[in-house]
């Protein structure tokens, strides 16, 4: 299983352009036909998608270079070169789409199916046949392909979830999770179990429900005790907060207002 990543930086590079080519007809009867040379492919496009299946970032973590197919050489009698193929990155839907250099917020991609380009390929250059003119009959040079785009993106994962479970550690919310959902989270009768978020999926005809499951929060996890709140981002987008606290918990309502505290440093709005 790939390791969990809910945050990377990848460099994307998309296909450059064919070369047009320097053609001549060559036919029977025709020692010198006129120019033929045709046009390269367009190089292919990097895009990036929402797709059904991925949870995490982590399938991105080995290849942090992605290049898309360069476009084909033009040919003689007037053909065109084949365009590269687009490369097609798969995200989980909840990816948010950054440069990586200027932090600017390139596409949220909140719904499978959503995609983005993040790097166009270059155009192909013309074949000599695109020269040709009155007065110059028999060029012999073509252009190059244009160069594909080259970037560094960042990708940032706020997982989409119908519930999220917050709660301190080893209050079970991992046990509540493995017992209604498919999810088989780690369980174990010691603090910070879940050092991930787990992601399990309740089924019941075509309703499908997801629910998150938040490694605990301490007092004081906004200073960077116990896992902190970076894992909070995860339950930004979560239509209901499932505050779960022990039946044994000395002081229920304590616990719940510390939970509360603590997310509200993390985001005022949560």
């Amino acid at each position: 299983m790939a390791k969990f990543k809910d945050n990377i930086v990848i460099k994307v590079r998309a296909g450059k352009g064919g070369a047009g080519a320097v053609s001549f007809r060559r036919e029977k009867y025709i020692p010198r036909g006129g120019p033929d040379g045709g046009d390269g492919g367009k190089g292919g496009d990097v895009i990036i998608q929402a797709t059904q299946g991925y949870y995490n970032l982590g399938h991105l973590f080995k290849d942090r270079i992605y290049k898309a197919q360069n476009g084909g050489f033009g040919m003689g009698q007037n053909r065109h070169g084949r365009d590269g193929q687009d490369l097609i990155i798969n995200v989980p839907a909840g990816t948010q789409v950054l440069d990586a250099e200027s932090g600017e917020l390139l596409a949220d991609l909140v719904h499978e199916g959503d995609t983005v380009c993040v790097a166009r390929g270059g155009m192909g250059g013309k074949g000599n046949a695109f020269f040709k003119t009155a007065t110059h009959q028999t060029p012999r040079f073509a252009q190059p392909g244009m160069p594909g785009e080259e970037r560094s993106i960042l990708l940032n994962l706020k997982l989409i979830a119908d519930v999220g479970l917050v709660g301190l550690p080893n209050v079970g919310k991992s046990t509540l999770l493995k017992a209604i959902t498919n999810a088989q989270p780690k369980i174990a009768d010691y603090p910070f179990t879940t050092l991930i978020p787990n992601l399990g999926v309740i089924e019941r005809g075509e309703t499908v429900i997801k629910i998150a499951d938040i490694p605990g929060i301490i007092e004081g996890a906004h200073k960077g005790l116990g896992l902190g709140l970076s894992f909070l981002q995860h339950i930004e987008r979560v239509r209901i907060i499932l505050f779960c606290i022990e039946a044994i918990d000395a002081d229920p309502l304590y616990t719940l207002s510390l939970l509360k505290a603590e997310l509200s440093t993390y985001n005022k709005d949560l």
